[in-house]
């Protein structure tokens, strides 16, 4: 028996609270965006504004780094001959082509190569003083055209 009272006045009672107070909370559900966020709606749409923008910005700005490692790996690819990246090539021309690698890398790369040089036989003569690589070359054919001629004369060969 309690049962059937509680129900009975129990549903009354809620529709009683209900419209008294209750009311607010059923009102958000229409609220636009904007009164949600607490803004008109000028602000709002000057925010969604910003938003679209900036996110714009960080895409550029991921496309650029994204075409400055493809530059990179491109560029070790060139150095030791390896075969070319068809995706490394699709970024760089969506960064918008002809990218360059950073001053500091260049600038470490170039310091490698003159040390390469250097290092190099070819390198050492050259920075002798007095020495015509030109005519040094042209000896050096000279004297195995001559070897040739030879060793074609040789009969035990």
């Amino acid at each position: 028996m309690a049962f059937m009272v509680k129900t009975m006045v129990g549903s009354q009672l809620k529709n009683l609270t209900g419209s008294l107070g209750g009311g607010e909370d059923k009102g958000d559900g229409n609220k636009s965006a904007a009164e949600a966020q607490g803004m008109s709606r000028e602000e709002y749409e000057e925010y969604q504004k910003q938003l679209v923008e900036e996110k714009m910005e960080r895409d550029a700005q991921f496309t650029q780094r994204k075409a400055e490692r493809a530059t990179l790996r491109s560029h070790f690819r060139d150095k030791y001959q390896l075969r070319k990246n068809e995706i490394d090539e699709s970024q760089i021309q969506m960064a918008g082509g002809d990218m360059e690698l950073p001053q500091g890398l260049a600038k470490m790369i170039e310091e490698d190569a003159e040390e390469e040089e250097r290092a190099s036989v070819l390198g050492q003569l050259a920075s002798l003083p007095g020495l015509d690589l030109g005519s040094l070359k042209d000896k050096a054919q000279a004297t195995l055209g001559d070897l040739k001629q030879s060793a074609e004369k040789c009969h035990i060969m």
